[in-house]
């Protein structure tokens, strides 16, 4: 699976999940209005979008009450290399600095507000660690512990089969 997304929304006690597409998407505020829509369906002013690409990166946005996107990239890196990446970096991800030297790139490194889900349950510590220290775990497996912590793993889980 190149590319996984889907956006999660509180509908009262429980969460509501749908699988979107992405490929669209060339703005930030496109990502936001999708996710605001789908909060909305929920009756919900909070929406969580997960997104892995390529079994090598993922990202976390969160959008609540209409406000500011929140992005949190496992890699900053991939800022450079992929289209969504560019896209989400809009609401503040740096991405990875210039690497000096040819054929020289920085270690992968998280990037954004990894606080974003800490009133849901993963600090940013937590976040961070997973998104850093995870050599050998794939993308899939820390968006699977983090939507668990969250909430809404078993919802993340049945739309993966």
């Amino acid at each position: 699976m190149p590319t996984f997304a889907a956006v999660f929304a509180p509908d009262g006690k429980a969460w509501r999940g749908a699988e979107v597409e992405l490929g669209e998407v060339n703005v930030i505020d496109d990502v936001t209005d999708l996710m605001l829509d789908h909060a909305a369906e929920s009756g919900s002013d909070l929406a969580v979008l997960l997104l892995e690409v390529d079994d090598e990166w993922f990202a976390i946005v969160r959008t609540d009450d209409g406000g500011e996107p929140r992005v949190f990239l496992s890699d900053a890196r991939v800022v450079e290399d992929h289209h969504l990446a560019e896209v989400l970096s809009e609401a503040g991800v740096a991405g990875a600095p210039p690497a000096e030297g040819a054929g020289s790139r920085p270690d992968p490194s998280p990037d954004g507000d990894a606080g974003l889900l800490t009133d849901l349950g993963v600090t940013a510590d937590e976040l961070r660690s997973l998104s850093h220290d995870s050599s050998g775990v794939l993308p899939s497996d820390v968006l699977a512990a983090v939507a668990e912590r969250a909430g809404f793993g078993d919802l993340l889980d049945s739309m993966r089969l």
